[in-house]
């Protein structure tokens, strides 16, 4: 599954109407963590279909990276049912999201 590059006007369908868990990378072009992290998200994307990987750029979207209280960046929240149910911040390895997103 590719990653999807999520707006302010598709959050709501992108995310929170999702059918299936979403994790959302919050980011910025300036953050060399982000960039870092990018490929390994983009790898995880490309390996698994029981959840979707999407990307809020902070810059692009402040309201969204306001409304979910995003202090540091990279920062990956992973939503189920439309609800929150995890984040985690900073550049972390593959294996390390993954099992965050399998908690």
């Amino acid at each position: 599954m590719k990653e999807l590059i999520i707006k302010n006007s598709s959050f709501e369908e992108d995310v929170l109407n999702s059918d299936i868990p979403i994790l959302v990378d919050f980011w910025a072009e300036w953050c060399g963590p982000c960039k870092m992290l990018s490929p390994v998200l983009a790898e995880i994307a490309e390996e698994n279909d029981a959840f979707k990987i999407g990307k809020v750029n902070v810059d692009k979207d402040p309201s969204l990276a306001q409304k979910y209280l995003i202090t540091n960046i990279p920062c990956l929240i992973l939503f189920k049912d439309g609800k929150e149910v995890n984040r985690m911040v900073g550049l972390h390895s593959k294996e390390e999201v993954l099992e965050f997103i399998q908690k």
